[in-house]
């Protein structure tokens, strides 16, 4: 059987490392996660470099088409990747996908803000496979994002230990 992080070599995904520097001080007073027993809830986690480079800036309908949302989604979700490591060590250690709450900016028209999210729900599927990458979920659209991104994603995982 095919571990997460073999997963993740096989794909090709380059994770980010969210120790150095570390996540989230360009943001203010904030944490990247807290743990609680097995639950690892994480911050929000948007398609960005470490540097600060926006993968599709903008809002899906106008400057974002939902391909390239899509992509800004499965983008976040490799960070989150970066930020559960950064968390627990290993991708190995999660046990489920709890929940994963996507926010993406959109035009008032576009409602298919499911199709974008899908992006991050189906990188996670393929990593964890179907039993462990699958969480409840909710997708929103919303009128803007932090640093103009398109896309933001909270996440909830269980882990091993």
């Amino acid at each position: 059987m095919t571990t997460p992080e073999q997963r993740v070599a096989e794909l090709g995904l380059v994770i980010p490392d969210y120790a150095d520097p570390p996540y989230g001080e360009r943001y203010g007073a904030m944490k990247p996660f807290h743990r609680a027993g097995h639950t690892l809830t994480l911050s929000g986690m948007t398609p960005e470099d470490r540097q600060g480079n926006r993968v599709f800036p903008g809002r899906v309908g106008l400057d974002v088409t939902p391909e390239q949302g899509y992509q800004a989604a499965r983008y976040a979700a490799v960070n989150v990747l970066g930020l559960i490591r950064y968390a627990v060590g290993s991708l190995d250690e999660v046990a489920a996908f709890v929940r994963t709450l996507c926010l993406v900016v959109v035009t008032p028209e576009f409602s298919d803000v499911n199709l974008v999210a899908n992006g991050a729900a189906d990188l996670f599927v393929e990593v964890f496979g179907d039993r462990v990458g699958r969480a409840t979920s909710a997708s929103m659209g919303v009128l803007s994002l932090s640093g103009g991104n398109v896309f933001e994603i909270l996440t909830v995982v269980q882990t091993r230990e």
